[in-house]
């Protein structure tokens, strides 16, 4: 476990005692700091970048940032192996890649690198520099540099891995240093973010330091003044059951590791999938159950159903069949009926199944452990929560942390659902942790953030020291089980702590959940093929350039098509439902439309194929000199194929010249408003678009959106992309596939 006085001096101290045969030398840090202005200290990779930058190994750009979301490129990656690994780079031997000439910045790392036979170029003697490296390039190289080797002989589970990277894979995922892109895959050709680096090269470092195991010696007597609590959560399933099976495996092997444990859930097990939509989180309740969930918390989607003709009644139907409690101390319920006799506004010593509490008291090993739960004000606006209110969550924090005092109990848990880091002008858990003392660990969910480790906040809101608060977060979609193992002193504060994301994909399925999943799957499977009332007069193609390096023929991931009109449409269409600004565009990202849609009836499975991520709408306010650096990233690499290819909603023109420069092609941008005039995009003006989340996030480079989400100025609506789809097909009785020169290129 780690002691949290020392959290930061621990992690330069491992990198330090690197394995005295290689030639690593870092000398031990303390308290990690970072002068860019684009890594506050709650970012995900914030330790492991301030370390990196301590330590000289890597550096940002002029303009003070360290620009985390964007692609490395394979210089880059040179620059901070060769670094890491102190090579000398005097006495390298001339280089004989074409495209690296002495004179270049780089120079020096490659031919170091390259003369240690760690990299090498292209067939064509290139090194191509500025290319973005993948994660297949970056596996063989840190499995190179750092020596790293297999633990055993056990085959890969990916299936898309070639032969000529799957021992430096391996040698990788057995070291925990990385993990597949989903349980079948790795993405050995996907890029890899700079602050994704980062990450991977520390968590490499420490690799190579962790000691041989030793025999275990006789467990020494606890102190009796000293108290350890396992949390395991979930959060963000979103219907997604059948992964179910797996996480109760994962929840089976833990509980017996820690007996001393709670089984926590932070909302939004409503909405996503076929299993929502046909059983309304029924599915979803005989699992958690039978995984024996302890206490939840309420998400934004658990009240979707509030406009409905039956309105709150499967929210109800829910909460009363459920097996265990669930905290709320800033929601109101009292104003709808169908709660009444469900909810009470106290803490509660001895909470009932199926009923809702402000605040609980578990008692655990004859410790008292409080637990209290949050949902974010944005619901109001994100979903349909009809008569159902919500107070400020700070106000009803610090309420909740009296309550709990006054009962005598010292540990303190907040069970939330108002995000990680977002729009925090309205609710998000860093500001909580900062906001409210007496917060020991703050359970959280809404952001869907991989927190790969826990995050500690020990300053007020002032910047002055406080007891730490512990947030985790376990991503989405039952990807990950978290896990989180704390001592408390005799005063209630957290003093160690250990915790991790548990990937569920490498477990097997739970045979008694299997059972209880089956009459459920086997409905959901005869849904799939059911037809949604829409015809295509002809196929709804999804191109695609097959040859490498054919740059002519059409491709979903650089030209216009039809799908992909209609899916911006549909988004656009459902997005002025839920701002009262004017919203002027939508866009998705090539990358993200899968599949076509062949000629005839339209099943629910086509649509669910198309769009299988799982992906939400989300509304974002950019600039117009943002949105035309946006375009440019879309067109950069034009006539190539980009998964970040960007398609435009019904309205909006985009004119690109592919004859310029990259970064210099838009020529202009323009949408329809609600007049029917055309309207130019002015760099000086903020417009409210909308996009799926992943795109709001940076997904695919665009830093200048990763730049808005930061700045609170995204909207997660939480709706789910395929759904959308559906519902605009629907409006339609036949479709006719058609282009509108909504994105064209002025050169042709």
């Amino acid at each position: 476990m780690k002691k949290l006085q020392n959290r930061n001096k621990m992690l330069g101290a491992t990198i330090a005692a690197t394995v005295a045969a290689s030639a690593f030398a870092i000398a031990p840090v303390g308290a990690q700091t970072t002068t860019f202005k684009d890594v506050p200290s709650t970012h995900p990779q914030f330790d492991a970048i301030s370390l990196l930058a301590s330590q000289g190994i890597i550096s940002g750009f002029p303009d003070g940032t360290y620009k985390p979301n964007q692609s490395l490129t394979r210089g880059q990656a040179a620059i901070i192996i060769a670094k890491a690994l102190k090579l000398d780079l005097t006495n390298s031997k001339d280089l004989t890649f074409t495209d690296v000439p002495k004179s270049h910045p780089y120079y020096a790392s490659i031919a170091a690198l390259s003369q240690a036979g760690l990299l090498e170029g292209f067939k064509d003697q290139t090194f191509k520099v500025n290319d973005n490296i993948t994660r297949g390039e970056v596996a063989k190289l840190m499995a190179l540099s750092l020596q790293l080797q297999p633990k055993n002989t056990d085959a890969l589970p990916f299936t898309d891995v070639p032969t000529d990277y799957a021992p430096y894979v391996k040698a990788l995922l057995d070291n925990g240093i990385t993990s597949g892109t989903s349980e079948k895959t790795f993405s050995t050709g996907q890029g890899v973010t700079r602050g994704q680096a980062a990450a991977f090269l520390v968590r490499a470092l420490q690799a190579m330091t962790t000691p041989t195991p030793q025999p275990t010696e006789p467990p020494k007597e606890a102190n009796d003044n000293t108290f350890e609590l396992s949390i395991l959560h979930s959060n963000d399933t979103h219907a997604r059951v059948e992964n179910a099976p797996k996480r109760a495996t994962a929840i089976k092997e833990q509980r017996a590791k820690n007996p001393n444990s709670l089984l926590l859930d932070a909302g939004d097990v409503f909405s996503g999938t076929l299993y929502f939509n046909e059983f309304h989180g029924e599915a979803d309740l005989k699992l958690m159950n039978y995984m024996g969930y302890d206490v939840m918390t309420f998400g934004n989607h658990e009240f979707d159903l509030g406009s409905s003709q039956e309105g709150h009644q499967a929210l109800a139907d829910f909460i009363k069949a459920a097996e265990f409690s669930f905290a709320s101390s800033n929601v109101v319920f009292s104003d709808d009926a169908k709660f009444t006799g469900l909810f009470n506004d106290l803490v509660s010593s001895e909470p009932e199944k199926g009923k809702i509490y402000s605040g609980i008291v578990k008692e655990i090993d004859g410790e008292k452990v409080g637990i209290f739960g949050l949902t974010t004000a944005e619901t109001v606006d994100i979903s349909s929560p009809g008569s159902v209110k919500f107070e400020n969550y700070i106000d009803e924090a610090n309420k909740a942390v009296k309550a709990f005092e006054a009962l005598g109990v010292n540990k303190i848990i907040a069970l939330t659902h108002i995000g990680y880091d977002d729009t925090a002008a309205v609710d998000n858990d860093v500001e909580l942790a900062k906001a409210v003392e007496g917060i020991d660990l703050i359970v959280g969910g809404h952001t869907h953030t991989m927190l790969e480790e826990p995050v500690v906040i020990d300053k007020n809101a002032k910047g002055e020291e406080k007891d730490a608060t512990l947030i985790v977060q376990a991503y989405q979609y039952s990807d990950y089980l978290g896990t989180l193992d704390v001592v408390f002193d005799e005063e209630g504060v957290v003093v160690e702590y250990a915790g991790e994301l548990i990937k569920l994909g490498e477990y097997a399925d739970d045979p008694g959940a299997l059972e209880l999943l089956k009459p459920y799957k086997e409905k959901v499977q005869s849904v799939q093929n059911k037809e949604i009332g829409v015809t295509a007069t002809s196929v709804l193609e999804n191109p695609r350039v097959s040859d490498e390096g054919n740059t002519t023929g059409a491709s979903v991931r650089k030209n216009e098509t039809p799908l992909g009109n209609l899916i911006t449409d549909g988004m656009l269409a459902k997005a002025k439902n839920y701002t009262k600004n004017e919203v002027i565009m939508a866009i998705q990202n090539g990358g993200g439309i899968r599949a076509s849609i062949g000629e005839g009836p339209i099943t629910v499975g086509e649509v669910i194929t198309v769009l299988p991520f799982g992906n939400t709408l989300a509304l974002m306010d950019v600039t117009g000199a943002e949105l035309k650096a946006a375009f440019e990233t879309s067109v950069e690499k034009y006539p190539e194929e980009s998964g970040g290819f960007l398609h435009v909603s019904t309205g909006t023109k985009v004119q690109f010249d592919s004859s310029k420069p990259a970064k210099s092609r838009v020529v202009s941008i323009s949408y329809t408003d609600a007049s029917g005039k055309e309207v130019q995009i002015e760099d000086n003006k903020t417009y409210t678009i909308a996009t799926n989340a992943f795109t709001a996030k940076g997904g695919d480079g665009y830093d200048m959106f990763a730049k808005a989400y930061s700045e609170g100025r995204v909207t997660d609506l939480g709706l789910s992309d395929w759904e959308n789809l559906e519902e605009y097909l629907k409006t339609m009785k036949e479709i006719k596939p058609a282009t509108e020169n909504r994105i064209v290129d002025v050169a042709k």
